[in-house]
């Protein structure tokens, strides 16, 4: 080796080592430096003006208008789908009800009008028959007619009051039901049996 040589090595480490001193103090030195710089006094923070605005507010009401305009069509179509399939079986439920109440409402009405027909006895032949034409003739006056034709028309609501009646053994639809019904086509007036 050379003098050269060694004096080159010698500063080389030399060189080295004040580089490695230098970068180690290097980041404290622009950490001073930075701080103390008039330019830095403000916040590092950019100002509002040139901040980026995302209106996520208006993207998410916009979203839910669109859902909102999809859904609530979808909604009532269902909801009116439920309330047609509840309609059938709902109307028959209630005519019935309606129908059973005005046999029941007339015939009380007819066991209070006729003579010789007692609430809680058994009705004869010829009672129950004028119980009956006068049970049917009061329901063809007082109920609307939509009423008496879901009854099943004068036949049907004579034989729904006759079916409710508490009539004696012998009675039956020849000779109780006819005589009833018979009187209502004559239009006879309606009294107390003979």
């Amino acid at each position: 080796m050379t003098r050269t040589s060694l004096v080159l090595g010698g500063l080389a480490r030399s060189l080295a080592r004040s580089l490695a001193r230098s970068l180690a103090t290097f980041p404290a030195a622009l950490l001073a430096s930075c701080a103390a710089s008039p330019c830095l006094a403000s916040p590092l923070v950019a100002p509002a003006e040139s901040a980026i605005l995302l209106p996520w507010g208006d993207a998410v009401i916009a979203v839910a208008q669109s859902v909102t305009a999809f859904l609530v069509p979808l909604a009532i179509t269902a909801a009116t789908a439920a309330i047609a399939r509840i309609a059938g079986p709902l109307r028959v439920l209630v005519t019935t009800a309606l129908v059973e109440r005005l046999v029941r409402n007339v015939g009380d009405y007819a066991i209070n009008a006729v003579a010789g027909a007692v609430r809680g006895r058994v009705l004869s032949v010829p009672v129950g028959s004028v119980v009956i034409a006068r049970a049917v003739q009061r329901a063809l006056d007082q109920a609307p007619s939509w009423l008496i034709a879901a009854a099943g028309g004068t036949e049907g609501l004579a034989e729904k009051v006759f079916r409710s009646l508490p009539l004696d053994a012998e009675a039956t639809a020849g000779n109780t039901l006819a005589l009833a019904l018979d009187a209502l086509q004559a239009g006879r007036e309606l009294g107390s049996p003979a």
